[in-house]
C-alpha cells in the first residue's frame, strides 16, 4: 500500500518522546515542522526536519498544515507550570491550528489523568475535554509509565545498594513503553481511522510488572543478591504535611511540597486501565516490540545513557 505523507507541525520536539516522535514522522514519510523554543538545540532533531522558532505561550499565526502532534509537556508539574503550558498553552494552539485550517490534532496525554488528583492531571484533563468538544478530529495517547522513569536505580544497584521501594513494592504495576515505540504509535494516529476520535491508552509489549519485578529483573542481570529497602508510604505523607505546613511561609517549599505530591501519586497508583473500581492490566493495550529488559541490558552495558528529566522519584 502506497503511503500517504501529511504536513505536520510537531510541538514538544526536543524532549525525548518528541525527538522519537519527530523520528518516527519523518521515517513514514510526513513533512515536518517542528516548533521550538527560541533558545532550543535543534541538533538532536533528524534530518529533513523544517524547524520554525516561536513561543508557545505567545503563537500567533500557525503555518497551513494537515495535522498538528503535540508531545509538550510542563517541566515540573507544578500547578503554575501546568496550568501554563499542559492546559492554557495547548489552548492557544488548538485556536490557532483551528484558524489554520488544520483537520487533525494528535496529543500525547497521559494514563494518569483518569484519576486526576494532581494539578497538572487536572489541566491535561481540562484540555483533553476542550479538544474532544471542539469539532476537530483527535487522537489523545495516553501513555503508560516510561522507560526513562523506571532507570533511576539501574546505576544504584549497579555500585551495590539497595533497590528502593514503596512499602512492599507490589503496590503498582505498569506496561512501560519506550520512546521509540511510542513515537511510531503516535505518528500511526495520523493514518489510521480506527485511533481517531479516540482516547487511547498505551503500554509497551511486555506484561504488566510491579516495582519489585523490576528491581529483581535488574539484580538477576547483574548476578546479584536481590536486596532491598523499603519506604513507608506514611514518610512520603509525612513530608508532604510538613513541607505544606512550612510553604504557608516560604514559598519555595511549597514547590517542594507539590513535587512530593507527584512522587507519592506514583508510588501508590498503577499506571494502567482504571475500570472505574480497579487497574485492569488485561484491559491496558499493547504496542511495539521494545522490553525494559532490553533498555536495563543497555543501560548496564553502559550503551543508554539515563535519561530521567524532572519527574524521577529516584
Amino acid at each position: 500500500m502506497k503511503k500517504v505523507s501529511h504536513s505536520v507541525l510537531l510541538f514538544g520536539a526536543t524532549g525525548t518522546i518528541g525527538r522519537a516522535t519527530a523520528q518516527a514522522l519523518v521515517d513514514t514519510g510526513h513533512d515536518v515542522t517542528c516548533v521550538l523554543r527560541p533558545s532550543a538545540d535543534a541538533a538532536p532533531l533528524p534530518d529533513g526536519v523544517v524547524i520554525l522558532r516561536g513561543d508557545v505561550t505567545n503563537l500567533g499565526t500557525l503555518p497551513s498544515v494537515d495535522v498538528i502532534v503535540s508531545c509538550l509537556a510542563s517541566r515540573t508539574g507544578s500547578p503554575e507550570d501546568a496550568w501554563a503550558i499542559d492546559h492554557d498553552a495547548h489552548v492557544a494552539i488548538l485556536n490557532s491550528a483551528k484558524a489554520a485550517g488544520v483537520s487533525h490534532f494528535v496529543l500525547l496525554s497521559a494514563i494518569c489523568v483518569q484519576r486526576p488528583l494532581l494539578e497538572f492531571q487536572k489541566a491535561k484533563l481540562a484540555f483533553e475535554q476542550t479538544l474532544a468538544t471542539s469539532g476537530m478530529t483527535y487522537s489523545i495517547v495516553r501513555p503508560t509509565a516510561f522507560f526513562k522513569s523506571l532507570s533511576g536505580q539501574v546505576a544504584r544497584v549497579k555500585s551495590g545498594k539497595p533497590f528502593l521501594l514503596f512499602g512492599d513494592g507490589a503496590l503498582t504495576a505498569c506496561k512501560p513503553i519506550s520512546d521509540r515505540d511510542l513515537g511510531q504509535y503516535l505518528s500511526n494516529c495520523i493514518t489510521d481511522p480506527e485511533v481517531q476520535n479516540r482516547i487511547l491508552p498505551i503500554g509497551g509489549p511486555e506484561p504488566a510488572m510491579t516495582p519489585r519485578q523490576q528491581g529483581e529483573m535488574i539484580f538477576e542481570m547483574l548476578d546479584l543478591e536481590p536486596k532491598f529497602k523499603s519506604v513507608p508510604l506514611g514518610l512520603m505523607d509525612a513530608i508532604i504535611t510538613g513541607l505544606s505546613i512550612g510553604g504557608a511561609i516560604i514559598p519555595p517549599l511549597r514547590r517542594k511540597a507539590d513535587f512530593a505530591k507527584i512522587g507519592r501519586y506514583y508510588a501508590s497508583e498503577s499506571m494502567l486501565v482504571w475500570d472505574g473500581e480497579k487497574y485492569d492490566a488485561d484491559a491496558t493495550p499493547s504496542f511495539g516490540s521494545d522490553t525494559l529488559r532490553a533498555h536495563y541490558r543497555a543501560m548496564i552495558e553502559g550503551n543508554v545513557a539515563a535519561d530521567l528529566g524532572d519527574h524521577a522519584i529516584f
